[in-house]
């Protein structure tokens, strides 16, 4: 696969991702939910951390967390376009530029939503705003991705969790944290494929 299509891959998974966030943002308040199936949902929450909504402490703590997050995307992009020049498999190519484009959606809301929206509590946020929520670098992700599949209780004799309902599965996402997941994915599960050196077989004439 060459660049170029990879490149393509991206940039439809940020406009894809993008659209989305900034439909949710601007038609859901902060914790509204809707019902599309049993268990399939649109839940709008905003996501300041990390994965699981981990959290660097301190005033500096998103700010360090995105400055971390856009170097690690120079090491993504620097590896999407040293796997082309070394002419990598189209299973690599694919993985890395999903991971890069989903790395990069999520930096977006991190810098930019902060300052370009309006507080999304109790009220629909407007875009351009003159009160924006955050300032730049302390923005949130936008999440609203929610599949619900089953839910129950743990059966009593269980350690731990004996007795203590559970719901599969519980995480809210959105569209680039589901490209970046696809991305591992590929890596592991089509690991000999993806990292699979090219060999050339050269034709001799007599």
């Amino acid at each position: 696969m060459s660049l170029r299509n990879s490149v393509l891959i991206i940039a439809i998974v940020l406009l894809v991702d993008q659209f989305v966030k900034i439909y949710i943002k601007m038609n859901f308040i902060l914790g509204e939910e809707i019902h599309v199936f049993d268990w399939f949902r649109i839940y709008f929450i905003e996501n300041d951390g990390m994965a699981w909504g981990t959290k660097i402490p301190g005033a500096y703590g998103k700010a360090i967390l995105t400055g971390f997050r856009i170097l690690a995307v120079f090491g993504i992009g620097y590896w999407l376009y040293d796997a082309s020049t070394k002419h990598s498999s189209s299973y690599l190519m694919v993985a890395i530029a999903l991971i890069f484009a989903g790395a990069v959606g999520n930096i977006l809301d991190s810098v930019f939503y902060g300052v370009l929206f309006s507080d999304s509590h109790h009220q629909l946020a407007e875009i351009f705003t003159d009160k924006p929520y955050q300032s730049w670098f302390h923005g949130e992700v936008v999440d609203m991705l929610y599949f619900p599949i089953c839910e129950g209780t743990f059966p009593k004799w269980l350690p731990v969790y004996g007795g203590q309902q559970f719901k599969f599965f519980n995480a809210i996402f959105n569209i680039a944290d589901m490209a970046i997941s696809i991305g591992v994915g590929i890596l592991i599960v089509f690991n000999k494929k993806a990292f699979a050196k090219k060999t050339s077989i050269g034709t001799h004439s007599s």
